[in-house]
Order: structure tokens, then sequence, then C-alpha cells
């Protein structure tokens, strides 16, 4: 296992002035890897090693990293000297909203964010302002930002979360300090998949709306059970509320449209990022008119606050543009692409698994891919906690490092392909992942 010198020191030194020395706690990883440029589907660190990457930044560089197209729109906004303003509007914006809603039939209107956290932040505001009423209802195992009522019910061990709950909801567990005891009472978590649980949550309370990812893709990649989403969609109907789908990792990467225009089941409002500006921050709030347009309500009693010194910032404005036209190109052939690479993805890993006699299952949609170590693909996060080998999957990855093959350091967590990967890049991997399997059992 290679050394990283250098990055510990780095880390070292960051650690005086930064609380952990990462400026986001979710960075953390072991061997601290400093990264030092990146390009396409490689990461070069600052002992010089070279990683092909499969963690993209948690999943933004659906084109790879300094993808030349995009970052030449922002080049000549620079040099046109679009500033932020900070008054008005501008083409830019205008631009970019035609875009996102000629794109997504679920959306008629949308605005400019900066982070997914605020965009998920302001689709409840919109539920709750639209309904009048206040209960949130999250699936488990959903990761929707950082905000007090969906910062709870993630990776939530075992031990912690309780049995199966049927028709029922979990208690609320925050993954933060500083969350006030009352927001448990306005948030109930249920389990992925679980359309009971919901109508007996609407049954209970009076739920305001639904926030879900529509493919849970912060524990690896658990899909929608076949009539999930539609479920969804009738009890909005049936019930009242707001259904809302958190696209921010699979808004873009797996579709022009988002997986909302894949699933054929709309949603009342969509948030996006990552991947829409190929890495660039920005994230997108869009939806029904007659919800979008409470922003702008005259009645003050309805109207949600929307406010943001860099809302619309030409750099990421311009490359979500950028990003856009890329990914329209020739009818979508960057999406083929995608698709094929992650076609061979994922049969060289189930051929390695079945030749080493390892219990594992490959789930993936389309760029985006994951193993889990046992022998069926979860359903929610009770399945994945209670039966996925997390050891073997940690040690696998830790393993890759030396390859110069690069997973992130969590169990669970995704890999993401890029319209900069190659077969060759895929060949070197399946290799790299056949090696360091054959490395890890034998020690193991």
């Amino acid at each position: 296992m290679p050394n990283y010198p250098k990055s510990e020191a780095i880390l070292s030194a960051n650690t005086q002035y930064i609380p952990g020395g990462v400026v986001s706690t979710n960075r953390a990883v072991d061997p601290p890897i400093v990264f030092d440029r990146a390009l396409g589907a490689y990461m070069w660190d600052v002992e010089g090693n070279r990683f092909i990457d499969f963690h993209a930044a948690f999943g933004p560089y659906v084109l790879g990293h300094s993808d030349e197209y995009v970052n030449n729109a922002v080049r000549r906004v620079l040099d046109e000297q679009r500033s932020l303003y900070g008054s008005g509007t501008t083409t830019l914006e205008g631009q970019l909203a035609q875009m996102i809603c000629d794109a997504v039939p679920a959306v008629e209107s949308v605005q400019i964010l900066n982070t997914g956290s605020e965009a998920t932040y302001q689709a409840l505001r919109l539920a709750r302002a639209s309904t009048g009423r206040s209960h949130i209802i999250k699936p488990q195992g959903g990761y929707h930002g950082w905000h007090n009522d969906v910062a709870c019910n993630l990776m939530t061990p075992l031990g912690v979360l309780g049995e199966r709950r049927v028709a029922d909801e979990y208690p609320f567990l925050p993954i933060s300090a500083g969350i006030p005891e009352e927001h448990s009472s306005l948030v109930h978590p249920v389990n992925f998949n679980d359309l009971e649980s919901v109508e007996a949550m609407c049954r209970k309370y009076p739920i305001a709306g639904l926030i879900c990812e529509p493919i849970l893709q912060n524990v690896g990649i658990i899909r929608p059970q076949p009539g999930y989403l539609e479920g969804l969609r009738a009890l909005a109907d049936k019930y009242g509320f707001i259904l809302i789908f958190d696209e921010v990792k699979t808004g873009f990467r797996h579709a022009l449209g988002g997986f909302s225009t894949l699933s054929g089941v709309r949603p009342d409002l969509v948030v996006y990022g990552k991947a829409i500006a190929n890495g660039y921050p920005i994230a997108v709030i869009g939806g029904r008119k007659d919800l979008m347009d409470l922003f702008v309500s005259p009645d003050p009693r309805r109207r949600v606050l929307l406010a943001g010194t860099y809302n619309g910032h030409p750099v990421p404005t311009v490359a979500a543009i950028a990003t856009i036209e890329r990914l329209a190109e020739n009818n979508g052939a960057v999406y083929q692409h995608m698709e094929e690479l992650g076609c061979e993805m994922q049969r060289g890993l189930e051929e390695i698994f079945k030749k080493a006699g390892t219990e594992a299952v490959v789930a993936r949609q389309g760029s985006a891919f994951c193993a889990y170590f046992m022998d069926h693909l979860p359903v929610d996060w009770h399945d994945l906690a209670a039966n996925h080998d997390a050891d073997l999957d940690g040690l696998i990855r830790r393993e890759l490092l030396g390859h110069g093959v690069y997973y992130f350091q969590l169990p669970m967590k995704q890999c993401s392909l890029s319209a900069a990967h190659t077969r060759d890049d895929v060949r070197y991997t399946l290799q790299a992942v056949a090696e360091s399997l054959a490395a890890v059992t034998c020690r193991h």
C-alpha cells in the first residue's frame, strides 16, 4: 500500500486553521490523499500518483474534469466582463431557465440557486406554503442536505434504527448536533420502496410534502421497485401533498431530462445540482408554475422568500448552459457512450465476482454503479445494512489505491463514470478489481 507523506503533511498543516483539516467533513478520508489537479477521467495527488477517478467529487463530473467546452464558455464570460451585478436579471439566467424547462416535461418554471441543500430547503418551504401544512415525509437512506428537516436518518446503524417497521415511521435520528428536538415532531422517516408506510403517515399527519431521491444514490444505488414512484404520485394526488424529487445526484447524469423523464413519473417539484454544471457550484429548483410563483405571490402570507447574493452568478450559470449543450449534442451521444461503458463495467465486475466465488451483485443506472457484497440487490436501507459485507467493500476500495484506481474510501458509495472515461480505463479498472479482490480475500 502506497504511503502519502506529502498529503499527510498538508492535512496536518490545514488542521491548524480548519477544523479537521477539510472544508466539508464528508471529504475526510483515510488515507488522507490530497489531490493537486484533475483532467478528464484522471486525478493526480501531491505525491505525483495518477488515479482513474470514479468518485467524480460525489458525482458532478458527468463530462469529466476540466471539460474544455465548458471551461471555454467560462473563459468567454469572464473575458466579456460579465460580472455579478446583483440587480435585475440577465440573459444568461433566462437562457438556462428555458433550456431546463425545454428539457424536463415536469418543469414549467425554475429558480437558480447555489447548492443542493439550498434547493431542497426551498422545496420544503414551497410545499408548506402551498398546502398550509407542516409535516414532511423522508425515506431512510436518502440525503437531502445539511438543514434541520432533512439532516437525519441516512446511514443509521440498525442497532440504533431498530427493526423494520411496516405502516409506521422510524425515530427522527439527526446526523448532526444542534438540530432542535422540535423537528422530530414534523419529519417522519419511512423506508424507501414502502408505500404502505407513506400512506399511514398521510392518515396520521397533515403532510405538506414528501422528498425523496428517485434512486437512492447516497448509499450506492438502490432503485425504486416497480410501481413505487407511480404509487408516490398517486398518494400525493390522493392526500394533497407535494411530491418532491431530489435529483441533485440523478438529474442530468442519467438523462437530459432527469430521472423523472426516464421513469415517466411527474413530481410537483424537482431539484438539480452536481452534474448540471459539470462541477461548477449551482443548483436549480423547478416544477409546477403555480408552486414556483409562490416566490412572487402578491399575498405576503403565502410568499416564500427567495434570496441569495450569488444566485445566477455568471460563471456557474454559463457552465450549466455549456454542460447541457454538450449533453444534448448528437442526440445525446454522451449518454450512449456512458451507457456502453457502464454495461462493460457491470458485466466485467459480475464475471470477476463469479469467477472468484465471491457473493456480490452490481447495481447500475447508466454511468453510476456500485458493487454490493450480498446475494441480491437491496431494496431499502434495512436490507442493505443487514446483508452487505461493508468490511470487504472497504478493503477492496483501499487496495485499489495501489493500482491507481480511486473509489471514494467509504463502503457503499456509488462510483461514477464520465464522458471522459474510455474502454481502456474500464478494462484496466476491471483487472485492478480482480487483483485487489484476490489480494484482499487472501488476507481477509
